[in-house]
């Protein structure tokens, strides 16, 4: 138990970048990159990349440019479109490896619009979002522990019962929705991303409003039984914190002048709804 307590007080110095709230991280960040990776291989196996060049130029063009904004060289950018159109979604890894379903791009529509969703993904990674979660999964586990011990049970299979937090920890920190905090967290550093890479943050509020609307026949659950904000509420938090974002806003920011890929040669392509 003393160890438990030594952990959480060692690690109670964390805290995310821009919004300076502190967090509990137990985790190395090379930990986090390495999963990330590792979960990066396991998608791309799952799902066929998009071959289109115009649309792999766009997301490249835009992911760059965040990436830039971001200022992690250390980490291997890549960003992939997978062809599905039933997910609409996109993620970002710990590490920088970037995926955008074909699903969402009837949402994006635009430059700015595939800004806003990958800003928001790559946030969560800025803020160690999934170390969070992994931290939280340890700790659980490690106090299940504590209180076995403390009852006087000797329990052979101690270490197991940290590598299962090890296990819990990447579904829920890596490949589950983020809790409501750590999501209104990532708008808020996604807007701030987008105004460092010069796109005007503005430009979300209308992916969001786009997206509330393909949601409004849909039964929601209670946003206290959600990982996710309303839509509603969601919306309006980012127009109050426009104008902190806008104090990042560059029209023409060096992070816009990062070397891109050539533009692909004009093909004719047909990309699904």
């Amino acid at each position: 138990m003393a160890l438990l307590v030594a952990l959480t007080a060692a690690a109670a110095c964390a805290s995310v970048p821009y919004t300076d709230r502190r967090q509990l991280l137990l985790v190395s960040e090379g930990r986090e990159v390495a999963m990330g990776y590792q979960a990066f291989q396991q998608i791309r196996r799952q799902y066929r990349p998009e071959p289109d060049p115009e649309l792999n130029y766009l997301v490249n063009q835009v992911g760059r440019r965040l990436a830039a904004a971001v200022d992690r060289p250390d980490f291997a950018w890549e960003f992939v479109v997978f062809r599905d159109d039933k997910i609409t979604n996109a993620f970002c890894l710990p590490g920088g490896k970037v995926g955008v379903f074909t699903g969402i791009l009837p949402y994006t529509q635009d430059e700015t619009g595939m800004a806003t969703v990958i800003a928001h993904e790559t946030a969560h990674v800025l803020a160690r979002h999934a170390g969070e979660r992994l931290s939280h999964a340890m700790l659980a586990q490690m106090g299940g522990l504590g209180l076995s011990l403390g009852l006087g049970s000797v329990n052979p299979y101690a270490g197991q019962a940290i590598a299962q937090g090890y296990g819990l920890g990447t579904q829920m920190g890596i490949l589950l929705p983020y809790s409501r905090k750590q999501e209104s967290e990532a708008d808020r550093i996604g807007l701030i991303l987008m105004a460092k890479a010069g796109y005007d943050p503005e430009g979300a509020i209308v992916f969001w409003e786009r997206m509330m609307q393909k949601d409004k026949d849909k039964t929601r659950l209670p946003q206290v039984l959600s990982s996710h904000p309303t839509d509603e509420n969601r919306i309006l938090a980012m127009k109050e914190f426009l104008p902190q974002a806008r104090q990042y806003y560059r029209e023409t920011p060096g992070a816009a002048q990062t070397q891109a890929p050539p533009p692909p040669p004009k093909v004719e392509t047909k990309m699904s709804p």
